[in-house]
């Protein structure tokens, strides 16, 4: 994360945190004790310069900008900055992308006001994103049957790079207009859980997070109570579980 500023100072890009990133620096100053993950958000403009112009900053570093276009076995809608002196594997989720500690950096994209226009897009997102996903052999298990599988050849793979910019450009199909929200279409979460007004996107503050200090949106109270109701009410001890990673490799360790 600190790197991940680092570069965003350097570029003068508004990041911001989200989703669980947002909640543990709110509720514990820092990460939720059983979360395994760090999440942030960039407007689409910001996102796309960053990705443009943090490689050649990454170059003499141990981190690695993955994108669907970095990485042609990387399936996923968003880009990750991965430490390359690290290995994971992540639960119910094998591919052939590359792996490592991982933040995720996710694009908001405006959207419109019309609600059958939103389900139009959200639609034509969700059935691309789950063929890319098959396409870039993602599954659930690891199996013989799969490591015995051939490459992805040539003309196969062109194909699915043709299918991740058709993605990529339903995404961006409202972002030349003037609307007033902003939606993380990659989101796991309900689709209006994850919508973020102009004004809450625009509007940061500084709070600690860790050994850090981070950007949340100024109206985190609003997006948070959106996102999980009553959020500084700890779950049930039974759904305080790692949900991404399950097992670590690092300084030459195992930790699962």
């Amino acid at each position: 994360m600190a790197k991940v500023i680092s570069l965003c100072d350097d570029l003068s890009l508004n990041y911001f945190l989200i989703g669980g990133s947002l909640l543990g620096a709110i509720r514990h100053h820092g990460f939720i004790p059983w979360d395994d993950d760090m999440d942030i958000g960039l407007t689409r403009n910001d996102y796309e310069t960053f990705a443009k112009f943090a490689p050649a900053k990454l170059r003499n570093d141990h981190y690695f900008l993955q994108t669907a276009y970095s990485d042609e076995n990387y399936g996923l809608s968003y880009m990750k900055l991965l430490d390359r002196h690290t290995y994971i594997e992540e639960k119910a989720n094998v591919n052939n992308a590359r792996k490592g500690v991982f933040i995720d950096i996710f694009p908001f994209d405006q959207i419109p006001n019309d609600a059958s226009l939103r389900r139009s897009q959200i639609t034509r997102y969700k059935v691309l994103d789950s063929r890319i996903i098959l396409k870039a052999r993602y599954g659930l298990i690891e199996t013989p049957f799969r490591r015995l599988r051939p490459d992805i050849t040539p003309d196969k793979m062109d194909d699915l790079t043709d299918m991740k910019r058709q993605r990529e450009a339903i995404m961006k199909e409202y972002d030349q207009g003037s609307f007033m929200n902003y939606k993380n279409l990659a989101s796991q979460y309900a689709y209006d859980r994850e919508i973020l007004s102009a004004s809450e996107i625009n509007h940061l503050m500084q709070v600690p997070f860790e050994s850090l200090t981070v950007n949340v949106p100024t109206d985190y109270d609003t997006i948070l109570t959106r996102m999980y109701g009553d959020y500084m009410t700890l779950p049930p001890e039974n759904q305080r579980t790692e949900k991404h990673i399950n097992r670590l490799i690092m300084d030459n360790q195992i930790f699962e």
